[in-house]
């Protein structure tokens, strides 16, 4: 029986306040275990949270970013359950009235139309410590560090079908995140992480089936690996005649495979209730307006800027948008040569972006790995461009910038890397490979044109990388089409 797949997602986001939600101990992440904190975030008696107001600011900026509806009131609850890294036995979220609800996000899969996906709700709530359970074999350990740290709950709606349509929601989320400097979007870190709801229905069918939720997926493509698994998983129970129970399951990276964690708790399992501690947060309209007045270019606006203002295709636009900072290089580097953008986009997709995928080894991409400003990429093109250098001799210079930082130029300049555009210096060099291949030479002429890489190969060879190529090839097509002796030249 055929079947469509059912996707939600929810996104934790720890957002880039400098201390807590509710006390004023720092969020640096990578601190001793259990240095930031205090009697509140610790969950002491007698203690008392102060919200801080940065969060709230941070929840409007990404609600008015989403398209949201903000509530002029909300409120805080208690979210009630114990782990041992929850010192206080609950955690203060929101429940029946969060700051923003119905928004949206627009996502394209490649080969599909510009598809729409809702979301449900956001809200903001404190983050729970950690649980470490390998460092001692014979018992689990606390950290409290990440007890407190704000984070915003963005809920989508049940709109996406497959794990592509996932991936994209996600991608376009984290750079929108990044855009509005809301969250850091750190996936090794915590910083971004997201569950997973997937449900399988027969096709035709309005009513979902049952959900199963795969916790705590730390990476686009352990979203993407997850559902696919969990969607044959599924099925296969399906088919067989058996019932899919609502559960929680986990990510097994190493196996690639989902395990059972628990039952599906429900919301009544939390016995949620308004928090007695806080008052409701009022919202005034004239702070939303000055929020939305400092909201950047978001990346949507700004790829389809790239591509009309220097006419950038949509894949480059694409990539050069999924992260602020890469966009930004970009655009350093054009104005500092604007004669040639595709160019520069070129070098900064294929060249720039996998050395920081080789540094930094994670989704993260960014430009900190890169040790050299736009200008260099701006100048090495230049360098192209005016025939100083070759396409061939750029790419060796651009891994001399890289591991030195040092000018395009300098380095030109020091290793003697000027490209040879002398006709009597390369048709020198010619005359000696011909002279030294007459037998190809004589098959060239007799019709095997494939020979011409050959010729113009070897000549690259005699001048180190260093001869213009396309006066080389010139050149080598009139010395090959000429049927005097080579030698009487």
């Amino acid at each position: 029986m055929p079947y469509e797949t059912i996707i939600g997602l929810e996104v934790h986001a720890q957002m880039l306040t400098a201390s807590k939600i509710f006390c004023g101990c720092s969020t640096t992440f990578g601190a001793p275990p259990n240095h930031h904190t205090c009697p509140v975030c610790m969950g002491l008696p007698g203690v008392l949270p102060v919200l801080n107001r940065r969060v709230v600011e941070f929840a409007i900026r990404t609600a008015l970013a989403t398209h949201c509806q903000i509530a002029p009131v909300s409120r805080w609850a208690r979210k009630n359950y114990f782990y041992p890294d929850l010192p206080k036995g609950y955690q203060i979220s929101m429940y029946e009235l969060p700051i923003a609800e119905h928004g949206h996000i627009d996502i394209q899969v490649e080969g599909a139309p510009l598809k729409r996906v809702g979301l449900t709700r956001i809200h903001m709530e404190e983050d729970a410590g950690k649980n470490i359970h390998d460092a001692h074999s014979d018992a689990s350990l606390v950290d409290l560090n990440r007890t407190g740290v704000p984070l915003l709950e963005i809920v989508s709606e049940p709109d996406m079908r497959s794990p592509e349509e996932a991936g994209a929601y996600l991608r376009n989320l984290h750079a929108l995140l990044q855009y509005i400097e809301v969250c850091d979007g750190n996936m090794e870190e915590g910083s971004f992480r997201c569950d997973a709801n997937i449900s399988l229905r027969p096709q035709g069918r309005e009513q979902f089936g049952t959900k199963v939720e795969i916790k705590n997926l730390n990476s686009f493509r352990a979203v993407e690996k997850a559902i696919l698994h969990e969607m044959s998983r599924q099925q296969k129970e399906l088919d067989a005649g058996r019932s899919i129970p609502q559960e929680t399951r986990l990510w097994d990276a190493d196996r690639e495979v989902t395990r059972s964690m628990r039952a599906k708790e429900f919301a009544h399992d939390y016995r949620y209730f308004p928090d007695p501690d806080l008052l409701p947060l009022v919202v005034a309209s004239p702070w939303i307006e000055e929020i939305r007045r400092t909201l950047p270019e978001l990346p949507a606006v700004r790829r389809e800027r790239l591509m009309r203002q220097y006419q950038l295709p949509a894949y480059d636009a694409d990539l050069l948008t999924t992260h602020k900072e890469i966009a930004d290089y970009f655009e350093s580097a054009v104005r500092a040569y604007p004669t040639a953008p595709k160019a520069i986009s070129n070098w900064v997709i294929e060249s720039v972006l996998r050395v920081i995928r080789e540094e930094k080894h994670d989704a993260g991409l960014h430009i900190s790995a890169w040790p050299c400003p736009p200008e260099h990429i701006a100048d090495l093109v230049r360098l192209v461009h005016e025939g100083t250098i070759s396409g061939s001799l750029a790419k060796t210079v651009f891994e001399e910038m890289r591991h030195t930082q040092k000018a395009p130029a300098a380095i030109v300049a020091e290793q003697g890397l000027t490209q040879v555009s002398d006709t009597d210096a390369l048709s020198a060099h010619i005359a000696q490979v011909l002279a030294a291949n007459p037998d190809k030479v004589t098959a060239y002429r007799k019709g095997k044109e494939g020979l011409l890489g050959f010729f113009v190969g070897q000549v690259m060879k005699a001048t180190q990388g260093k001869a213009n190529p396309q006066l080389l090839n010139q050149l080598v097509k009139e010395w090959l089409q000429t049927e005097e002796p080579v030698a009487s030249r």
